[in-house]
């Protein structure tokens, strides 16, 4: 499922042709993705201008003249890709209409934004922008992990009393909102925390080191346009290329990346979900 830095990736590359313009066209070519699509969205949509493309931990956010806020929920293989783009940053064409383009949506100025889902695990969402925080998906979620709220005391006093393994707690959204399984075997070994130590054993000097390890590992993929495993795409179809980056994700059995480390990455099963780490340098 894409994370922060994929949905961050893909939010710059709709900005440029989104922002300002006009939605023209909607084409709606099935009646729901992971739940039904709100009423009437089509017609809500078109002729609302989008006054601002923001990102919401894995969220994605169109506020719309019409007083309310476009949500978009990538899901496990959802793409949003754009053609056609007026400004010459992207060459192709329209394409071909695939199987599984299940929202198209034609801006104005020519550009064209194709929602393609093949697992149909993704959502969209019309709500009223005063209120779009309230919203179930984003109403619990915990600060942006590269804003100014997400610190290290609001890390130790989320994590105060816990007794799950860092790794599961780096999970939680309600904690910090974007990080996902291959960021969070990053930033462990980054700040050389092993996945299994329990958040009461921490101490300050580990918490300490994770605030900046999140931060450097989010901006590293972020510049990276993200990571591209199975079907995440940029908005102009290219791959990320942070996958070439891993320390840890991915890499069981191969050699630990730290000079002098002789030792092999390891996977451990936390939670149903892969646990990557060197158990030499991550204590």
């Amino acid at each position: 499922m894409p994370e922060l830095p994929e949905v961050e990736t893909v939010r710059r590359g709709l900005a440029p042709v989104m922002e300002g313009d006009v939605i023209a066209r909607v084409r709606i070519n099935r009646p729901d993705l992971r739940w039904p699509f709100p009423p009437d969205m089509s017609a809500r949509l078109t002729g609302a201008r989008v006054l601002a493309l923001r990102r919401r931990s894995k969220y994605l956010l169109a506020d719309l003249s019409t007083g309310e806020t476009l949500l978009v929920h990538l899901g496990m293989s959802g793409r949003m890709l754009v053609s056609g783009d007026p400004l010459g940053r992207l060459v192709h064409d329209h394409p071909a209409p695939e199987k599984h383009d299940h929202v198209v949506l034609d801006m104005e100025n020519r550009a064209r934004i194709t929602f393609n889902d093949p697992r149909r695990f993704g959502a969209m969402d019309l709500m009223a922008t005063a209120v779009a925080e309230a919203h179930p998906l984003l109403a619990r979620l915990g600060p942006e992990p590269l804003g100014n709220a997400f610190h290290e005391a609001h890390l130790a006093a989320a994590l105060a009393g816990r007794r799950t393994p860092v790794k599961t707690a780096l999970l939680d959204q309600r904690i910090v909102a974007g990080l996902g399984n291959i960021y969070a075997c990053e930033v462990l070994y980054r700040a050389r925390i092993s996945p299994r130590r329990l958040v009461g054993n921490l101490g300050p000097r580990r918490i300490a080191r994770l605030v900046p390890a999140i931060r450097d590992v989010l901006r590293d993929a972020i510049a990276a346009g993200g990571s591209s495993l199975r079907d995440y795409r940029q908005a102009d179809g290219e791959l990320g290329y942070f996958q070439h980056a891993f320390d840890v994700y991915g890499r069981e059995g191969a050699p630990c990346h730290s000079p002098g480390c002789d030792a092999q990455i390891a996977r451990i099963v936390q939670s149903a979900r892969s646990s990557f780490y060197c158990p030499r340098c991550q204590r």
